[in-house]
């Protein structure tokens, strides 16, 4: 089955109402920490399973169900399967259980048949009836209806809290690499039994068929609680088009999603973006190894071999410096391993194969593993940053390093962001993480701005003013802020006037970022290798290329990785930098931050979490300095 659109949507706009789920649980490490029936924050925590007296009874047959369930059998897939046989109408949603059970042998199978076993015990008990082969039947079903349609709930911060399943509505919405649709959870101790919002605006047809099915067959009788779903267009959907939401990250390459995507659903896709041959664009740079020192007269069976070994080599340097730093919280070494694999690729880590001990590898700026390096950078030197202002944030030294390290932060926050736009420009289907990077970019930018390090005078008579010192100019105020305010007020743009507003911002932040780039990389290689964190037309084109093309490829990695620093000179030197440099930062944060909401309003709405926080900051921000000039 697939659901498509039943009328024109424009780009940010609902299209179904507020759905509740048919069946839903916590995962076992949030139990504690968030209502069990509405997934809010719980305000009595390792005290309580739920926030309040009407959640505790919404879910109160359910929860007595699940104490029949052996500890060892404590999931949220199997509890979500469990309510889902504990509803008063059986759901008729569909499931790949005949994919799903294939094989006999696999993981996968013998997790269905050990966990089917366990939740046809316990709703036997909770129905006091034996235990048959009916009832695994059955439990069996339910659990394939949960792994097959199951959605991962998350908080604003994009942690998942636990699992849903919904209604037809939202569960015929099927994947694609580059869908036309995204999704939105409003979690909350008020759940109304009512849809709320938009009306329904897609319809569900039968598969390759267009035939539309009776909106009449949907199961009724949804929960009145839980996590609440809101389907929101990220595209202008034609009348008729087939209705898509992402399944997995879209910011992976293709050969991670479709081994995501297999595991988890047993299924390949074939959505446009996979079937591309060759590759698109952002799927080639989102994997694309440069190499070189290679003996030219290499096959393309040894090149093949050699870039494969590099890509996974790469992967579990990059993979074990963060899970060192997430596990021993050493923000100092994990920038230096980082930044050095980032600079240096990979070296002696191929001597093992024979006779390619010369041959060295570099992930490209717009790689999946580059981008996650930069989120964990960003990430790391703000916390050295706050690290050393913990100790004594008195001293002066303290500060200027601190300032420093901040700068650094907010420049990787920068590069992401225009990294991942770049890729956006090719693939709008990318916007949800655009939004959430822009975003992350304008706050560093803007607590830069404000740093109590920035006026810090030390022995070289490096002077570096905080904010205060921006009122002493004319604060030149730009139409475009406001109309981006305007759009997240509303929560709607028309795609013609979105594309406008795109080009418009780039221009403007292009202009900032100009001026303050080479201060903000401060004494960081790698990033004054990045010659422009907006405009990546310093990169060489990433479109496919022979596996033999050994000498395109180390021409490529000369591009990227040796360029000069003379035409990205900052126009503020480290002992010049005046008051209207950091002016420039300011607005360049404000710039960033109001763009990041407006694509956050268009994937979520304007009344998510993280649209009203950008409001909230702008409102903040802007009141402040019209405060100080009056």
């Amino acid at each position: 089955m697939e659901m498509r659109s039943s009328e024109e949507i424009e780009i940010g706009r609902d299209i179904t109402p507020t759905l509740t789920p048919l069946s839903f649980s916590l995962h076992n490490s949030h139990l504690h920490t968030h209502c069990s029936a509405c997934f809010s924050p719980n305000p009595n925590p390792y005290s309580l399973f739920f926030c309040s007296p009407p959640c505790s009874a919404a879910l109160s047959s359910s929860s007595s169900a699940d104490r029949h369930l052996p500890p060892s059998a404590h999931t949220a897939e199997l509890r979500a399967a469990l309510r889902l046989l504990l509803r008063p109408s059986p759901s008729a949603l569909l499931s790949n259980r005949r994919i799903l059970t294939a094989h006999q042998d696999d993981d996968v199978s013998q997790n269905i048949r050990v966990g089917a076993s366990a939740v046809a015990h316990a709703i036997a008990e909770q129905r006091g009836v034996p235990y048959d082969d009916a009832v695994l039947e059955e439990a069996t079903v339910a659990l394939c209806v949960v792994l097959t349609n199951a959605v991962e709930v998350q908080d604003s911060e994009g942690r998942a809290l636990g699992i849903a399943v919904f209604d037809h509505t939202f569960s015929w919405i099927n994947h694609s690499c580059s869908p036309n649709a995204c999704y939105r959870f409003i979690l909350s101790s008020h759940s109304s039994s009512q849809c709320e919002g938009a009306a329904l605006r897609i319809s569900p047809h039968q598969m390759g068929s267009g035939v539309r099915v009776s909106t009449s067959e949907f199961v009724k009788g949804e929960l009145g609680y839980g996590p609440r779903l809101v389907v929101r267009s990220i595209k202008k959907i034609k009348k008729g088009e087939e209705v898509t939401v992402a399944y997995t990250d879209l910011l992976q390459p293709k050969a991670m999603r479709q081994s995501e995507l297999w595991s988890k659903y047993r299924f390949i896709c074939c959505c446009k973006r996979c079937s591309a041959l060759p590759f698109s664009y952002v799927d080639h740079a989102l994997q694309e190894i440069s190499a070189f020192s290679c003996d030219s007269s290499s096959s393309c069976d040894d090149y093949k071999f050699l870039k494969e070994t590099a890509d996974r080599r790469l992967t579990e340097c990059i993979d074990d410096v963060i899970s060192e730093y997430l596990s021993v919280g050493d923000p100092e070494s994990c920038c230096e391993k980082l930044e050095k694999i980032l600079t240096q690729g990979l070296n002696d880590q191929l001597e093992g194969i024979e006779g390619k001990a010369d041959a060295k590898f570099m992930l490209h700026p717009l790689h999946h593993l580059s981008l996650e390096a930069y989120t964990t950078l960003a990430s790391a030197y703000r916390v050295c940053a706050n690290d050393l202002l913990s100790v004594d944030s008195e001293i002066d030294i303290n500060r200027l390093k601190a300032f420093d390290l901040s700068r650094t932060s907010a420049a990787y926050s920068l590069l992401l962001a225009g990294a991942t736009h770049h890729l956006f420009n090719s693939e709008s289907s990318l916007i949800a993480s655009v939004a959430n990077f822009w975003t992350g970019a304008g706050e560093s930018l803007l607590s830069l701005s404000r740093s109590s390090g920035g006026s810090v005078c030390v022995n070289i008579g490096r002077v570096v003013p905080n904010l205060a010192s921006v009122t002493k100019f004319k604060w030149s105020q730009c139409s475009l802020i406001d109309r981006f305010r305007a759009c997240i007020s509303s929560g709607q743009i028309k795609s013609a006037d979105f594309e406008n507003v795109s080009n418009e911002f780039l221009h403007c932040v292009s202009d900032m970022t100009q001026k303050v780039w080479g201060f903000l990389i401060s004494d960081c290689h790698f990033l004054r290798s990045c010659k422009d964190p907006i405009d990546f037309s310093w990169l060489m084109s990433t479109k496919s290329f022979s596996a033999v093309d050994i000498e395109t490829c180390v021409n490529k990695t000369d591009m990227c990785y040796t360029h000069g620093y003379e035409n990205n000179i900052c126009i503020f030197g480290e002992e010049t930098y005046t008051d209207h440099a950091v002016a420039c930062i300011f607005r360049l944060g404000l710039h960033c931050l109001a763009y990041g909401g407006l694509l956050a309003s268009i994937c979520y709405g304007p009344h998510s979490h993280l649209v009203c926080h950008v409001q909230n900051v702008l409102d903040h921000e802007m009141n402040f300095v019209y405060h100080e000039e009056s």
